[in-house]
């Protein structure tokens, strides 16, 4: 998965390497991926410090996404440059054929994919108020993906009346079986009521019928119970580790 990541990037993130760490500065706040980083001493300290020296000329903060498999010092050579971690994410996968029938959507609410920029913009005011801070870039980043790689992504809204409650995404991962699952986050008030596994059941079916073998979750400490109970199976953990202008 992380060896495909630039090859599938939306058209205005722009992606440049430094040994085995590749960077991207995004709309938003840039990210930072790497892989083989075993045979490193004292360079990844270097490595780590240009990855935040570059994003601090940009003036913007940047995630180092990390893994529970990868070598046992990255994070506290991350921490001594600066960076400082966000919540864990348990990575889960499984057969899309088997959370298909996860569920079905309960009354009054209405599920549909969507294209349309005013509906990305719901989508990100729905984020804003779920998570208490400002996501309006959310709606941008949507649309880049869209019309960079329509074929890739499915975006999904599921609505009470009028209301967006709860959104998520399909991406698929062009030349591998995985699509990811994004998204997903719910109105507090609408929370418990089989939103959120219809929501992974409809994009399983739309991953079936394209051919896709597995589902790959980074899930949060809420939704990883749900995905264990329907079927995925953990695998790892993962962790934002992030540096910004502010810390």
């Amino acid at each position: 998965m992380r060896g495909t990541i630039a090859s599938r990037l939306p058209n205005n993130w722009k992606p440049s390497w430094d040994g085995p760490v590749l960077q991207i500065a995004t709309p938003a706040r840039g990210c930072a991926f790497a892989q083989d980083l075993d045979g490193l001493s004292i360079e990844l300290d270097a490595l780590i410090g240009r990855v935040r020296d570059r994003s601090a000329a940009r003036g913007q903060a940047v995630e180092w996404k990390t893994y529970g498999h990868d070598r046992r010092d990255l994070t506290e050579r991350l921490r001594l440059a600066g960076f400082v971690p966000e919540d864990e994410e348990t990575v889960v996968i499984g057969l899309a054929t088997n959370l298909t029938a996860a569920s079905e959507a309960p009354d009054g609410i209405a599920i549909r994919a969507t294209t349309d920029l005013a509906d990305l913009g719901r989508i990100a005011a729905m984020e804003s108020e779920v998570w208490g801070v400002d996501w309006s870039w959310l709606a941008g980043d949507l649309r880049d993906r869209i019309e960079s790689a329509p074929e890739n992504i499915v975006v999904l809204v599921a609505e009470a009346a009028d209301e967006v409650v709860s959104a998520a995404w399909l991406v698929i991962i062009p030349g591998t079986e995985f699509a990811a699952l994004w998204g997903g986050s719910t109105l507090l008030q609408w929370r418990r009521k089989g939103i959120y596994r219809a929501l992974v059941a409809r994009r399983a079916q739309l991953a079936a019928d394209r051919g896709i073998k597995y589902l790959m979750v980074d899930a949060s400490k809420d939704s990883s119970p749900i995905l264990q109970r329907l079927g995925l199976h953990p695998i790892s953990t993962t962790t934002p580790w992030v540096w910004s202008p502010t810390t």
